[in-house]
């Protein structure tokens, strides 16, 4: 069950490397606090091999993507590798550039990660080395709907054998797959993607859940998933009329810090396929 996952990131409190964004980089330290984890952010290439060394696991996110942090990111990812530790990749905006694109598909290819995380648009482009992307969100014919949702299944199944990783596809419908089994996860408001950074938070999280859960990697991820989409709908329904974004974006930590394990199993909307 999904609230066991939960429970051992609170019980054996992994320290989280994060090469994030600066956009979002308070935002993901402060879910990590929450879900019982620690976070560190270190994005130098002089010292980014001797901090993953003593984390549990390695988020790295290309987010605000620049010259300096790429080198970081190869030599981190590496070296966790290298140390057994689980590696995420969030390929924020693969497709919308060049350097993007390119950098992801590469990282892919030298680093094994243990879960690649982004929206339907940013894996396309990584399959295809090109795609649609609008900026950092999905381009809206790429979405998964009911409609389409046998498609999008085989294609996170495909994605995730293609990569060698557990690949999770997030938007109104989220999917986290291996190449065999894939995780269908409807919890989730749509208001979420009116606050920057919840992607961030979940990736964030989603590292957490697989340093805290080794050998379960496929269920932890999927339990990530569910359980930020989860804090969402808690977070909404605590809202107020005169509430807005930024009180939502503090409802949705603190909802991921009242969180327990009969709470996740007792709200977690899947099914697998």
């Amino acid at each position: 069950m999904f609230g066991t996952c939960l429970e051992n990131v609170r019980a054996r409190t992994p320290l989280v490397h994060n090469i994030t964004n600066y956009v979002t980089v308070n935002d993901v330290a402060n879910i990590l606090l929450a879900s019982g984890a620690s976070p560190i952010m270190s994005d130098d290439v002089g010292e980014v091999e001797e901090i993953t060394t003593i984390c549990a696991g390695l988020n790295i996110n290309i987010g605000t993507l620049n010259a300096r942090t790429i080198p970081a990111m190869f030599a981190a990812g590496k070296k966790a590798c290298q140390l057994g530790h689980p590696v995420l990749l969030d390929p924020v905006g693969a497709g919308a550039s060049s350097l993007r694109t390119n950098t992801a598909r590469q990282l892919t290819e030298q680093i094994d990660f243990t879960v690649i995380r982004g929206n339907i648009s940013e894996l396309k482009a990584l399959v295809a080395g090109s795609g649609s992307t609008k900026g950092v969100d999905a381009d809206v014919a790429d979405a998964v709907t009911e409609d389409n949702l046998a498609e999008g299944v085989a294609f996170a199944k495909a994605a995730a054998a293609r990569f060698g990783s557990i690949v999770a596809i997030t938007g109104a419908i989220d999917l986290v797959a291996d190449a065999n089994t894939c995780y269908v996860i409807r919890n989730g408001r749509p208001e979420m993607g009116r606050i920057t950074g919840t992607g961030c938070q979940l990736s964030g999280l989603l590292t957490a859940y697989l340093a805290a859960n080794p050998g379960n990697e496929l269920e932890a991820a999927a339990a990530a998933v569910s359980s930020m989409g989860l804090a969402g709908e808690l977070a909404w329904a605590r809202m107020n009329p005169d509430d807005g974004n930024s009180t939502y974006r503090n409802r949705i930590i603190d909802a991921i810090d009242h969180m327990d394990g009969a709470t996740l199993n007792g709200g977690a909307k899947y099914e697998v396929r």
